[in-house]
């Protein structure tokens, strides 16, 4: 998964996730949990916490530091990577013994890149910055990720992120705030309760690229979304893809709004990608202000090099959104798959679309597409005919990630 938005604005959070690949905190095949809650005011001193802070996670650690206690100067100005790095490497050798959390007081921490760890938990205040260092020595350059060959912008490696891991177990990032981008190839995860204001795609799940995604094998699975309330105007409430090499499959998505955005859950994908998108559930979406309802594109996108593989033809099957209303809709849906081999297996049942004042011409367009809709106004187009009585389907089992629940856990300034 991954959004590469200019700012993303998150509230009220709870996320877990498990076995995690993430770029601008890149954990590798790892199994990582991450929350970002809300959690209780702490009253600060100058030299630093005078009482427990409370908060929710996976795991609770048995030690708790502040970021002061190595040194670090939250004036805005000061490097900090120093102190973060020294941070963590001392409380990495408490994972045997309960594990540790660092917790990052209220001020601006400037800093370059820093390795997470194992068994521990990154807590930062609702009044605390971390802001990336502008010294370009603080960010060594790293080799690309395996799933993708080169950076997605230009060829060769990449600098190293921000925030950085790799072969991890069980981490914890939690706090009053936050954001967190580029997440990919990831299994078992839950994402709830989320407010995001975005320069892209609120969400985007992703699976590597091409060729090297392909090789790599690491879908994007399990995943699980609800109460999500999204704003991207130039973008969507939910993308599967473009980079899905890897596959994606099993995601189901309930309760979700969009406000002011260009579609609600949209594929991407393109000849050269492989893999599949299948068994997508989506049910209890309301839109507000949209551009597309629908919308499915199998020309999108680059490629890496010339080293992909023209006939890697995407599977996209069994698609399947119910229970839709939508306000203000300049057109329901945009669907194109590819020339002989098309999307199918599409399912829009119980969907109400309302027009705005200056609609397209063309309502549905659909090419190249198979599927079926029923109880779905404006009348779709005739590669969907209609199906009555029918309910498009959502799962009733229930995931392992949904099991998990959360701890309370405190901690306080007071090292060791």
């Amino acid at each position: 998964m991954r959004s590469r938005n200019a700012y993303n604005s998150w509230s009220n959070k709870t996320m877990i996730w498990a076995r995690n690949a993430i770029s601008v905190i890149q954990i590798d095949l790892a199994f990582l949990t991450l929350a970002l809650l809300s959690s209780t005011e702490v009253e600060c001193g100058r030299d630093g916490y005078t009482k427990l802070l409370d908060f929710q996670a996976i795991n609770c650690r048995k030690h708790s530091a502040v970021l002061t206690d190595f040194g670090g100067k939250g004036d805005g100005k000061t490097s900090n990577t120093k102190a973060f790095q020294s941070a963590i490497s001392q409380l990495s050798q408490l994972a045997p013994d309960g594990g540790a959390q660092l917790i990052v007081p209220p001020g601006q921490w400037l800093t370059g890149s820093f390795n997470l760890t194992s068994h521990f938990t990154l807590y930062i205040h609702k009044e605390a910055i971390i802001l990336a260092s502008q010294d370009e020595s603080e960010w060594p350059v790293i080799s690309p990720l395996p799933s993708y060959g080169r950076g997605t912008d230009a060829p060769g490696g990449r600098f190293i992120s921000l925030i950085f891991g790799t072969n991890l177990t069980d981490v914890v990032i939690t706090g009053g705030n936050g954001t967190i981008d580029g997440q990919d190839s990831c299994s078992n995860i839950r994402i709830e309760d989320c407010y995001i204001v975005s320069g892209d795609d609120c969400i985007a799940v992703k699976s590597g690229w091409d060729e090297y995604g392909i090789s790599f094998g690491v879908p994007t699975q399990h995943l699980i979304i609800r109460r999500l309330t999204c704003i991207s105007p130039d973008s969507a409430v939910i993308a599967l893809g473009s980079e899905m090499s890897g596959g994606i499959q099993d995601v189901r998505a309930e309760d979700i709004t969009g406000i002011s955005s260009q579609s609600g859950v949209r594929i991407k994908t393109a000849v050269g990608r492989g893999a599949y998108v299948k068994d997508i559930y989506v049910k209890g979406m309301k839109l507000y202000t949209m551009k597309y309802v629908f919308w499915m594109t199998g020309n999108y996108g680059s490629h890496p090099d010339n080293g992909f593989n023209p006939q890697a033809f995407p599977v996209i099957q069994n698609i399947n959104y119910r229970d839709i209303t939508a306000q203000n809709v300049s057109m329901p849906a945009d669907l194109e798959g590819i020339q002989d081999h098309p999307f199918t297996g599409i399912c829009i049942s119980n969907a109400s679309i309302n027009l705005s004042a200056n609609p397209k011409k063309v309502l549905w367009n659909c090419s190249n597409i198979a599927g079926v809709s029923s109880k779905v106004s404006p009348q779709p187009c005739n590669l969907l005919p209609n199906k009555e009585p029918m309910s498009c389907g959502f799962p009733a089992d229930t995931l392992p990630i949904d099991n998990v629940m959360l701890k309370n856990c405190s901690g306080s300034g007071t090292y060791i």
